[in-house]
């Protein structure tokens, strides 16, 4: 068992290191160019892999990265998801418009209600 710990534990960590230098932005690599460090990792196992997690890449956290900067917001912290959310509630609530339709229809039935009686008061003087 310890015999097959000495060969899975360095072979993950090449795999890892290996895998980590080529999904990194070429931005964040330091000292080497990028595919230097691929080979350094592949042709010096343990020792390269060693070398690129301590010194082939940036780790320090960026800066510049949330909301206001262009960067991934969380949508409960980005003010345009929370405005999209409150049209589309306000589009899709039929009780907000149905309130404006029924005013707007009960002015126009008082409107024609008047105009009769108008006709009506009107026809009986004429008669």
């Amino acid at each position: 068992m310890l015999r097959a710990l000495l060969f899975i534990i360095p072979l993950a960590l090449m795999i890892y290191a290996f895998i980590d230098c080529l999904n990194t932005p070429e931005e964040e690599v330091k000292h080497l160019p990028k595919p230097v460090w691929a080979i350094v990792v592949l042709l010096f196992s343990v020792v390269g892999a060693i070398g690129w997690i301590v010194a082939g890449k940036d780790r320090r956290p960026r800066t510049g990265r949330g909301a206001g900067t262009g960067g991934w917001v969380a949508p409960d912290d980005n003010p345009e998801f929370l405005k999209s959310l409150k049209d589309e509630q306000r589009d899709a609530d039929p009780g907000a418009d149905a309130d404006e339709d029924l005013r707007a229809r009960e002015a126009d039935l008082r409107r024609r209600e008047e105009e009769l009686r108008r006709r009506e008061r009107g026809e009986d003087t004429e008669s």
